[in-house]
């Protein structure tokens, strides 16, 4: 059987062991197209970045046969458009911004469905911007672009309002610039003329449990494949892990699948993968939607081959090089899994990372897991990049079990084994999750977490999360 060539955009080490794992790997030949560094370095220039792959596929000697990615923007705009250039399979880019664009997705979902939040745009060019007529506090600020929560803010009243507002006004142009050089590309709708990339978005906070959706849509036909649960940090919007399969009640799951397709297929989204987040909240039955990734996600590729013995990743490939995306179901070694964000809630500099081989001697005694430390010997922590608003992630840890105690004892053993050391310059004011120690101004400390007490709350499914992230 002929090998095929396929281009990873921002191909990263810590997929190339989950990709050349997958089932017909031994005939992939995997290519990185374009780093992270390129993609992620300061304000991105589409033309530049469109123009260094191309030079990468057209001095390639053998076959381009697909072109694939799993990252937001730019990656997510550029494989159709690399795609169309070389004749891979891939969705249309209209449908990739329909869902990447907040505003214009919120247009498209309004259409076939009543499942999320009230909202609108901000002015950002009135001398005394207002939240729009209708939206209601608290409710979260963001641009039409955004990732990793990076701009988007939660704010309770006025005072929150304009201070978030300004920080958008200052920052909206590194992430909506670029964006503008994409929207040029497509025939916009009537609603869409004059909206661009720099637009503020409002949306009514919601409450409730996270989960998230994973699909296909193959031949015009929607599978859902995955439904996984999200669990914040106790009082805090930021996760503190992803869980796989979900525990919510099964015909609130129906009610996901059912949400999901209808959304999708007026996306026009077509041969690609998809993540969409929901908030469900137990005590009104009520089901939101947050918003729709035209991706898989690539941190559930884990979750995945623990549970259903494959990673979604096989879903992306078959679907790029036109066959069968199906991926198995419970085949995997584990009940369920889980992806643990290991965070810390004020800055530092990291002091000590622990090697390689200190890494994998963990990864061998502990069975089920896997662990990437994410900041560098010497980093400062808020000059790291795709972080959010609130807080900065150490590490994350992969577990598979057979009990959500199970995960979080895995858990527990693997933030203790790191022992991750750094010095601490926190303000005064800066605030530790429960189970963290705060320490003052150049203290050199060793970060300690309780991961059962950290997660107590969070697992708790009538606990009410008060907001939702970007």
């Amino acid at each position: 059987m002929d090998e095929k060539n396929i281009f990873v955009i921002g191909l990263d080490e810590a997929n190339v062991p989950i990709l050349e794992s997958g089932p017909g790997a031994h005939r992939y030949r995997f290519h990185r197209l374009l780093t992270i560094e390129d993609l992620q370095g300061g304000e991105v220039s589409v033309a530049d970045l469109i123009a260094k792959a191309e030079g990468v596929l057209d001095a390639f000697e053998g076959s381009v046969d697909a072109i694939v990615g799993y990252w937001d923007f730019p990656v997510s705009t550029l494989v159709p458009i690399l795609s169309e250039r070389y004749g891979t399979r891939s969705t249309s880019l209209e449908s990739v911004v329909k869902c990447e664009h907040k505003y214009w997705s919120r247009l498209e979902q309004q259409k076939v469905i009543d499942e999320h939040p009230r909202f609108g745009r901000v002015d950002l060019e009135a001398r005394d911007p207002r939240p729009p007529e209708g939206v209601r506090y608290p409710m979260w600020l963001k641009p039409a672009l955004a990732y990793s929560s990076e701009l988007a803010f939660s704010v309770k009243d006025e005072a929150e309002f304009r201070a978030a507002v300004a920080e958008i006004r200052e920052g909206i142009g590194r992430v909506g610039k670029p964006f503008e050089a994409i929207l040029e590309r497509l025939d916009l709708p009537p609603e869409m003329e004059g909206v661009g990339g720099q637009v503020c978005l409002a949306e009514e906070a919601l409450s409730g449990v996270q989960v998230a959706v994973e699909g296909y849509v193959h031949h015009g036909e929607v599978t859902v494949y995955g439904v996984l649960d999200s669990i914040d940090y106790p009082d805090s919007p930021c996760f503190l892990r992803h869980q796989y399969p979900s525990t919510l009640p099964e015909p609130v799951i129906r009610r996901l699948h059912d949400v999901s397709r209808r959304v999708m297929r007026q996306i026009g989204m077509d041969g690609a993968t998809f993540s969409i987040e929901y908030f469900y909240d137990p005590a009104t039955d009520e089901i939101n939607l947050l918003e729709i990734n035209p991706r898989h996600s690539q941190s559930h590729a884990e979750l995945f081959a623990y549970v259903d013995g494959v990673s979604n990743h096989h879903c992306m490939l078959s679907l790029a090089l036109g066959e069968d995306p199906a991926l198995p179901y419970r085949s995997g070694p584990y009940t369920m899994a889980a992806k643990w964000y290991y965070r810390w809630f004020a800055d530092g500099v990291v002091h000590d990372t622990p090697v390689e081989e200190e890494i994998e001697r963990i990864e061998r005694e502990i069975p089920g897991v896997r662990i990437e430390v994410v900041p560098e010997k010497g980093q400062r922590l808020s000059q790291m990049a795709q972080q959010d608003s609130y807080s900065f992630e150490l590490a994350h840890v992969f577990t598979g079990g057979d009990s959500e105690q199970d995960l979080r004892a895995k858990y527990d053993r693997c933030v203790a084994a790191l022992s991750l050391i750094f010095d601490a310059t926190a303000p005064d004011d800066a605030t530790a999750p429960d189970g963290q120690e705060e320490t003052g101004t150049g203290a050199e400390t060793e970060t300690e977490t309780d991961a059962v007490t950290d997660t107590k709350r969070g697992t708790e499914r009538e606990t009410e999360m008060e907001t939702q992230g970007g």
